[in-house]
């Protein structure tokens, strides 16, 4: 990445971050001979009170601003559209901070109900939610982009073995209902499944690249196809309205239409539509389309220094790069060659990095839960994009191939309890802070290995001083007894005859039917007093009695390789 490329992204992030509140709503772009072409203000009229609105997207990627920030001017205008029904897979918020997001329409009186799987970037819903002004009700992700496409079949309920045995099955949680009063239960027991259902889509609002005098729609540079179709399908069944903002206007290219002219009902043509949060598709930011020619070391390089500039991904540690060649030793000896995998957000993103620079991504196929498939995922607030990919589906294609083809996933922790489950989707008391299952549930459940990566402990002060991990400050311990809410169920996994492993920063957890299985120790760890002495959580120590200890390249880094099954465990 040479000097005039940082120079560019330097002035752009600077611009951005100076006008990011700035929109013109009043923008309005008609072709006489197509009434479907029309500004956003009249677009938004053709919401109805009531509505259930559906989007798509993940992250910041394929956002319609335009359209948000036109349906909240005209309800504080006008008072409508009103009482709302927001519909997506999630993770599309500004965490009540960042403008332009779906946020936008989640406010009082327009926005009375949320469904989605991620909801902690919906700060905004949560904190109406807390005083009882707004319902939220949470489907894992992988589930909402299937009930999407059920809709467009003319269906309106899945029955599943996702969620079995976690905070949403009715049984042993509360269900689908974080927050409302008289909130119906959208998830039912029938037998051993689940069976989760959503409401018709009145109006799909989306973002895609350019559209042709027709009305006809392309995703050409779009960093994902998400749910484009599947709500398209889902609001023509129900009878509903279409909403496309597109950035241009292009020539008909038949071969590359995705969304035919007949299934659209509005297209809002707008200079400042994005490709990626604030970023618009006239920005030459190549490494987000699928169709880069980028070499994929100059995309990454390119993200990075992006998301650097902008404060959205940590600084990691010593300790951190340590753990990441952990999880990855532990990756590699549990996947072979053409294997399909997934990889979280956090920490996970590490693991990815050190995957990447040891060749291994040559030989595994990596996909996001927005539908991108090979190439490496993007991190910060490019997440669900990918550089390099080998092909784009839409997320509900994706999640359909789950469960027959994912070899394994890399994920984070909020909390891990005595019987392997793990707890991702609570943090904290308040619904304010509450996060949600968003893909884990889908993903775990279809995985045939998982592997969390997380610190022992939240707030741990670590050191690495002569190859040698040491404890300067405890924190609090992410491995207890009882986890505050299951959003994986150990026991359930081990039945499925899952592998399942824990790479923390002080050791290697397995669950076994001994229970969580301690199976290495890093160096320097005093597994009573650093370990044992700091949890409540029952922990089996191996039946041989000595701990292995994790290897010296491992902690260092120096002469660190990495093969395809030949790894710790």
């Amino acid at each position: 990445m040479n000097i005039f490329t940082k120079a560019y992204y330097l002035a752009l992030m600077g611009h951005i971050r100076l006008t990011w509140n700035r929109h013109d709503s009043a923008y309005a772009f008609h072709l006489p001979d197509n009434p479907k072409f029309m500004g956003a203000r009249e677009a938004a009229k053709l919401i109805p009170d009531g509505a259930v609105v559906a989007t798509s997207g993940l992250g910041g990627n394929q956002r319609p601003s335009i359209l948000y920030w036109t349906i909240r001017e005209a309800f504080e205008a006008t008072g409508h559209p009103r009482d709302l029904t927001v519909m997506c897979t999630g993770g599309q918020g500004g965490r009540g901070i960042a403008p332009g997001s779906v946020e936008e329409i989640m406010r009082e009186g327009l926005c009375r109900r949320v469904i989605s799987g991620h909801v902690e970037t919906f700060k905004s819903a949560l904190r109406l939610a807390e005083q009882g002004l707004m319902e939220v009700q949470l489907i894992p992700q992988g589930m909402v982009a299937l009930l999407f496409e059920a809709l467009g079949r003319g269906e309106n309920s899945l029955l599943t073995h996702v969620g079995v045995n976690t905070f949403l099955d009715p049984r042993v949680g509360r269900g689908t209902p974080l927050a409302g009063r008289d909130a119906e239960q959208l998830v039912s027991v029938e037998g051993d499944l689940l069976r989760f259902r959503v409401p018709g889509i009145d109006v799909a609002l989306f973002n895609a690249y350019a559209a042709d005098r027709e009305g006809n729609i392309y995703v050409t540079h779009c960093p994902m196809k998400a749910e484009i179709l599947e709500i398209t399908r889902a609001a023509k069944r129900n009878g509903g309205q279409v909403i496309a903002n597109v950035s241009r206007l292009i020539d008909k290219t038949p071969g590359d239409i995705y969304v035919p002219a007949a299934e659209v009902d509005a297209v809002v043509v707008h200079p400042q539509t994005e490709q990626s949060g604030y970023i618009r598709y006239n920005s030459h930011f190549e490494f987000l389309a699928p169709t880069s020619r980028l070499p994929m070391a100059e995309g990454l390089a390119r993200a990075r220094f992006v998301n650097k500039v902008m404060g959205i991904t940590p600084r990691r540690s010593a300790m951190d790069h340590m753990l990441a060649r952990l999880a990855a030793e532990v990756f590699v000896h549990n996947v072979s060659p053409g294997s399909l995998m997934n990889v979280g957000v956090g920490l996970p993103e590490e693991v990815c990095s050190v995957l990447h620079q040891a060749h291994i991504l040559d030989e595994v196929t990596l996909f996001t839960e927005s539908g991108v498939i090979g190439g490496v995922p993007m991190p910060g607030i490019f997440f669900g994009a990918a550089v390099g990919a080998k092909s784009v589906i839409s997320s509900a294609e994706t999640f359909r191939m789950c469960p027959e083809r994912l070899d394994g996933t890399v994920l984070g922790v909020l909390q891990a309890d005595s019987r392997g489950n793990v707890n991702v989707s609570k943090r904290g008391d308040r619904i304010s802070s509450y996060v949600g299952p968003g893909g884990f549930i889908d993903l775990t459940n279809a995985a045939k290995t998982i592997l969390f990566v997380t610190k022992w402990a939240e707030g741990e002060k670590m050191a690495l001083e002569g190859g040698r991990v040491r404890v300067l400050q405890q924190g609090r311990c992410k491995f207890i007894e009882a986890v505050d809410e299951v959003t994986m169920n150990g026991p359930e996994s081990l039945k499925a005859g899952k592998k399942v492993f824990y790479a923390t920063s002080r050791c290697l957890l397995q669950l076994t039917a001994r229970g969580m299985e301690l199976v290495r120790v890093m160096p320097g760890i005093d597994i009573d007093r650093d370990i044992l002495a700091t949890t409540k959580m029952t922990i089996a120590l191996p039946e041989q009695g000595t701990v292995p200890v994790v290897e010296g390249a491992i902690i260092t880094g120096k002469e660190f390789r990495l093969q395809l099954g030949k790894g710790l465990c």
